[in-house]
């Protein structure tokens, strides 16, 4: 690496921690908003829910399509490509008039929200020393920016109209693809095959890379909880004997800010290569935050605590993950990053379709209940993993 890029160490991993939060904010900012747009657009509240659907379907097919080119292409210039479009297409959707056209403008912004993703792995080779603290703060500003969403959303909306959201959020991309046309280093594209040949050479990393098996499933499980809490923990705060408001229900995502934050830490952990040591207190985290809320479900104190706790344990097993799957093929980044986020993303459906089939089963109770069975399943993932790899004379699964 040259020492120009080296100089721009200081400067740029704030840059692209900022920049990753901002782009990915788009894909959630419609979500507690979406009663707002109905009103506005004349149409029913089922019609227009399926815009977060279209919107996180963009994204899913962006990051197995588009997020590849991030080891076939010039990173920098893709990133800003994209970049680009979605601040075009934000605009347009803060003048939207159809429902038609907001399904189209929703598709768009999932699947121009990709560089979000491009940007953690492209953050993973500026260094190799401190691999897990880069891949942490980078990853730390996505999460903030996908748990602030709703927060922002909901306070611009109140404060100035829903179309407001998405044309201040225009202009904030405008300001990071200005930001990272500056600060973004030049690296060259290692792999020189046909895009055809990039997609295959992608699936062919999960038959090569054991680790990255194993880091997609615990991926997916622990995403799998998270959503489902989220998804299952707003009809349990706005029932009886509860009964909080939207606003209040919404002030839980600072708390899961805080514990955003902290996910960094075990990035420094992941570079000593404690990784086992890292992902047993991060998965025992989780648990001992759905055990907590279970013995006191309408305990504040106790909520809180636990949101602030699980928060940290799934972000933090994600920081871990990546640092070990990033170190696996240097010039292979974008495609591991894919095959990862493919199935953290597959969790996420997962996760949400059980909270809501077990809430609408057995309430509370029994979607908790569920959460402990995916924990449980995470906590297997790490011991069994490290048990055969100790089988294997390995140190570290």
């Amino acid at each position: 690496m040259n020492q120009p890029t080296t100089k721009l160490h200081a400067a740029i991993i704030p840059i692209m921690a900022v920049s990753g939060g901002i782009l990915i904010a788009n894909i959630y900012y419609n979500q507690p908003i979406l009663k707002e747009i109905a009103t506005s657009l004349n149409v029913g509240e089922t019609a227009i829910g399926k815009i977060a659907m279209l919107s996180q379907l963009g994204f899913g097919l962006g990051m197995f399509f588009l997020l590849p080119l991030g080891d076939k292409l010039n990173r920098k210039r893709l990133i800003i490509s994209l970049a680009t479009s979605l601040a075009v297409v934000l605009a347009l959707f803060s003048a939207v008039g159809t429902l038609t056209a907001a399904y189209i403008l929703s598709f768009l912004i999932g699947l121009f929200t990709t560089p979000a993703q491009i940007i953690l792995p492209m953050a993973a080779t500026l260094t190799s020393a401190d691999r897990g603290k880069t891949v942490g703060r980078v990853f730390a500003g996505i999460l903030v920016g996908i748990l602030g969403a709703r927060v922002l959303s909901g306070f611009i909306t109140g404060l100035l109209g829903w179309r407001y959201v998405f044309g201040i959020s225009s202009g904030m991309v405008l300001i990071v693809v200005f930001l990272l046309a500056r600060a973004l280093p030049h690296i060259e594209p290692k792999f020189k095959g046909h895009y055809f040949d990039l997609l295959k050479s992608t699936l062919s990393l999960v038959k090569e890379y054991r680790i990255l098996r194993q880091a997609a499933f615990l991926g997916m499980l622990t995403f799998g909880i998270f959503c489902s809490f989220w998804t299952t923990l707003t009809f349990h705060l706005a029932a009886a004997p509860l009964n909080y408001s939207a606003s209040q229900i919404g002030s839980f995502g600072l708390i899961a800010i805080g514990g955003a934050l902290v996910a960094p830490w075990f990035g420094k952990l992941a570079d000593k290569g404690s990784h086992y040591q890292s992902l047993l207190i991060t998965v025992g985290l989780i648990v001992g935050s759905i055990v907590l809320i279970k013995l006191f479900p309408y305990s504040l104190i106790a909520l809180s605590v636990a949101i602030f706790f699980l928060d940290i344990g799934v972000q933090a097993t994600q920081v871990t993950n990546f640092a070990r799957i990033y170190s696996l093929h240097e010039h292979a980044h974008s495609r591991l990053n894919t095959i990862y986020m493919t199935m953290y993303f597959i969790g996420a459906a997962i996760g949400t379709w059980f909270g809501l089939l077990s809430w609408k089963i057995g309430g509370w109770e029994l979607a908790t209940w569920q959460m402990l069975l995916w924990g449980a399943l995470a906590m297997a993932v790490v011991v069994l993993s490290q048990r055969r790899n100790a089988e294997k004379g390995l140190l570290q699964i």
